[in-house]
């Protein structure tokens, strides 16, 4: 099977239309189906699935399936996949390469970040993008915003050449990851739950366990300052979470920068914060061995706009 698609793609004319095809079928893998990238790719479901439909006729391959079960990859729409990440890196190594030859930074960057970033005091994240543009603008920059699962899948699979993401407790040994700055998260509900009015020494450990919790997807079910939470719902992102919490069922933690709006204007109030507080440790990662010059100019730029006022 690995020599029949092999075949089939070799004998792919690979023309602009071509790769816009293989990009939009990653882009659909990576983020586990057809209407979970039609953001990231700004298309509609029937667009998307014109475009999977097109390539797998090219290809004549099918490549997934989807149905009641979700959206799963066939065995050949793996491989293709994989094939297409190779080229997608070995492209945009060549780029860079070039660029560097001729004293110049050029080609393609992909780079990927949690949510929530705007209003986060420690890091002045568009100001390292504007340095970053200032040192090379003629590389094209990709910015996706995913759940730090999906970044921490994409740095090891090709798809990210930067991340900027909480730590995930897992070793990357063949990749650069350096401390850039903590979040502090706090426990909120909105004003319509049952704990909005309590004072916080009536807060106990059990009253806190017995409301519905608003957990990350990426978090592991454990107990989370001293209190082993109901986890009743769980989302990747911060908008997500504040869409729970404002929905007035649901207790959860969230970024305090992120919460600070919706707590001055009487939406959220912060609850034990000297109790229910912990700090996510955010790193910037990239490839070890040879990263582009790239993404080491933009790792450094970001690197540098951390704990500068804004």
């Amino acid at each position: 099977m690995i020599n029949k698609v092999r075949h089939r793609v070799l004998n792919l004319s690979l023309g602009d239309a071509e790769l816009r095809l293989l990009r939009v079928f990653a882009s659909v893998v990576q983020h586990g189906g057809f209407s979970a990238a039609q953001s990231a790719l700004g298309m509609t479901q029937a667009t998307i699935s014109t475009h999977m439909r097109h390539l797998e006729e090219r290809l004549a391959l099918r490549l997934c399936s989807r149905g009641r079960g979700g959206f799963l990859l066939t065995d050949e729409g793996r491989l293709v996949y994989n094939a297409a990440l190779e080229l997608f890196g070995s492209m945009e190594q060549f780029q860079s390469r070039i660029g560097e030859a001729q004293g110049e930074l050029t080609g393609s960057l992909s780079f990927g970040t949690v949510d929530a970033m705007i209003t986060n005091r420690e890091l002045d994240l568009q100001g390292a993008l504007a340095s970053f543009h200032a040192k090379a603008p003629r590389v094209h920059l990709e910015i996706d915003v995913a759940a730090p699962q999906v970044l921490h899948q994409g740095l090891l699979n090709g798809s990210y050449q930067v991340v900027l993401m909480p730590s995930v407790g897992s070793v990357m040994p063949n990749f650069r990851s350096q401390p850039v700055f903590s979040e502090v998260q706090q426990l909120y509900c909105a004003d319509g739950h049952p704990l909005f009015a309590i004072p916080d020494a009536e807060l106990t450990e059990d009253l806190l366990a017995a409301q519905s919790f608003a957990g990350r997807t990426y978090m592991l079910n454990e107990t989370i300052c001293g209190v082993n939470f109901n986890w009743a719902a769980a989302t990747p992102h911060m908008e997500g979470t504040l869409l729970l919490l404002l929905s007035g069922a649901y207790i959860g933690f969230l970024p305090d920068h992120y919460a600070d709006e919706w707590v001055r204007t009487g939406r959220l109030r912060v609850l034990a914060p000297d109790r229910m507080t912990f700090k996510d440790m955010f790193h910037i990662a990239y490839p070890r061995n040879k990263p582009s010059r790239a993404a080491e100019t933009l790792a450094a730029a970001i690197a540098e706009s951390a704990h500068k006022p804004r």
